[in-house]
């Protein structure tokens, strides 16, 4: 039975993992020097996939943390110090935290035979945040230095002011750690880490993670295709025209496309066919979102399917019929934070080209 060779929706890895061969060569670069790294991308572009590979291949202890999930700093004290006991032996744990000022309570899960972990709630989180950090360095040595990854890093103030400023205290001084962070919102990850008042002000070595070149993914989706129909050449440039190049959205459309050549390799344009199914599919999802836009915002997403006019433009304001550029500005920001637009440089575009294709044809329909 052959098995359909896309993959989409989780982490991946080889053979899903796709091109990225510069990216991944430069990622491993600065993990084997003394230097920190920051990886801004806006979701669903691969960045997890890629730094996973990267420290995959360096066979060296990892930490990762997705501060999306983490809701207090007792939290990520807590969060940080459980993943520590997956990676040393717990008598060298144990003898570390004997002599942290503030003592958590550590008892195993006999379900999951994991710790978990608890610190005095009203304690202030500066002595065991910095305790809790300073543990991990202290178990590392030159010659077995952890990667710690800490995940929608942007996420950071959320859990406290004052957190950006704790955590770099601490970390300024570790020189047996490689610190990674991801982040999804490039506008705010470029203050975290390119303000001059921002605590984490250079702290690392700052890439922008872009869509994957349309001829890499074409050569990607057309080598997977090539057994399924002799027009496999003309159907993957137009699944690769369709998503840009999104690395997600390209595995999705090709993955609904192999399926259908898999059921009629003489499917007489499996391309439209499998964007209509996947349109169809999220239906109600995308109506459901459509819902909570505000009507500034649906102005926008409608001018935007409706040609290639640049947003900030007066001739786009005169077509979406909102007389302020700034009222579309803030739109644009609203929709780019909220991950339902990407910008590059002064244009943007949809980050879901099924959602887009879904406002064309409700309009067209209705």
């Amino acid at each position: 039975m052959k098995i359909n060779p896309f993959k989409f929706g989780t982490v991946v890895d080889d053979p899903f993992f796709t091109d990225r061969t510069v990216e991944l060569e430069r990622v491993k670069e600065i993990l084997a020097s003394n230097n920190h790294l920051v990886i801004i991308s806006p979701r669903r572009f691969g960045k997890t996939s890629l730094i996973r590979k990267a420290v995959r291949e360096s066979d060296r202890k990892v930490l990762m943390m997705d501060l999306q999930l983490i809701n207090s700093p007792e939290d990520f004290a807590a969060q940080y110090l459980r993943r520590i006991y997956r990676l040393f032996p717990l008598e060298r744990i144990r003898q570390g935290i004997l002599k942290f000022r503030i003592i958590p309570v550590v008892s195993l899960n006999p379900a999951t035979n994991e710790v978990d972990i608890a610190f005095e709630p009203g304690a202030p989180p500066h002595p065991y945040i910095e305790d809790v950090l300073n543990l991990l360095e202290k178990l590392a040595s030159p010659g077995h230095r952890p990667i710690v990854i800490l995940d929608e890093f942007q996420e950071i103030g959320r859990l406290d002011p004052a957190m950006g400023n704790m955590l770099r205290a601490v970390m300024q001084n570790h020189t047996r750690i490689n610190y990674v962070f991801l982040g999804s919102q490039e506008s705010m990850m470029r203050e975290i880490f390119e303000k001059k008042k921002s605590p984490f002000y250079h702290f690392g070595i700052v890439m922008s993670l872009p869509k994957i070149g349309q001829e890499a993914f074409y050569e990607y989706v057309s080598d997977r295709l090539k057994g399924m129909t002799k027009n496999y050449r003309a159907i993957s440039v137009s699944v690769v025209s369709f998503t840009g190049g999104h690395p997600y959205y390209t595995q999705q459309l090709a993955f609904a496309v192999w399926n259908i050549l898999h059921r009629n390799p003489a499917a007489p344009d499996p391309v439209s066919e499998a964007i209509e199914e996947t349109i169809t599919m999220h239906d109600l999802d995308y109506e459901r979102l459509w819902a909570t836009f505000l009507n500034t915002d649906r102005k926008i997403l409608i001018g935007l399917t409706r040609n290639e006019t640049p947003a900030l433009s007066a001739k786009f304001a005169k077509m979406v019929r909102i007389h302020a550029q700034s009222t579309i500005f803030s739109g644009l920001k609203r929709l780019v934070a909220k991950g339902y637009l990407i910008q590059t440089g002064n244009l943007y575009d949809f980050d879901d080209p099924f959602f887009r294709q879904w406002i064309i044809r409700r309009r067209e329909t209705y």
